[in-house]
């Protein structure tokens, strides 16, 4: 069984801590705990996990977040991966820090990533785990908030929950999305 695990993000030093970048911080923790490393290739990072007979193709966009589609549809056509086995992680600004929603399918819900992917594969018909990082801005201001920091608070409780968002994702690829659901939702 082959999954396509793609987590979003901007590339560059000024986007790396960002809300935004949720999906890549995952993706780094991810492949750090697997003892693997990401390399440059064609419109993405990616790495490569074996767990549990499965294997992981896991991919950071290097397309900017608006265009991650591109990406996605790359990797789902090179490696012959079927779209069930795809699953975005996102940041969501509509759950409190630090909850992660698990979705089988669903609308971008103003998410330009995901606007992206879904023009790109053909449709809303994918897993995504959404990573809450709040809503603590003023009207009119949400693009600043996604693209800043995490406050030091936010920090001092980030390792822990992208632990739950990594058990989640070798959840979803070992037992299934609906009894991962289940579990983590």
């Amino acid at each position: 069984m082959k999954y396509l695990i793609v987590g979003l993000g901007n590339i560059g030093a000024e986007y790396e801590l960002t809300r935004h970048n949720i999906g890549f911080l995952i993706m780094d923790r991810l492949a750090d705990e697997q003892g693997v490393k990401f390399e440059m290739n064609k419109l993405a990072f990616t790495s490569e996990v074996k767990y549990k007979g499965r294997t992981l193709h896991l991919v950071k966009p290097t397309t900017y977040m608006n265009l991650s589609g591109k990406a996605v549809n790359h990797y789902l056509q090179q490696h012959k991966i079927p779209k069930e086995n795809l699953l975005v992680i996102t940041d969501d600004i509509a759950l409190p820090y630090g909850k992660i929603r698990l979705k089988p399918k669903g609308s971008a819900g103003g998410h330009n990533g995901l606007k992206n992917i879904e023009q790109l594969t053909g449709g809303q018909n994918y897993s995504r785990l959404r990573f809450g990082v709040g809503d603590e801005f003023a009207k009119g201001r949400q693009v600043d908030y996604v693209l800043s920091p995490f406050s030091k608070k936010e920090m001092d409780e980030l390792v822990l929950n992208m632990d739950q968002a990594i058990a989640a994702i070798f959840s979803v690829c070992t037992i299934g999305l609906e009894r991962t659901m289940n579990q983590f939702n």
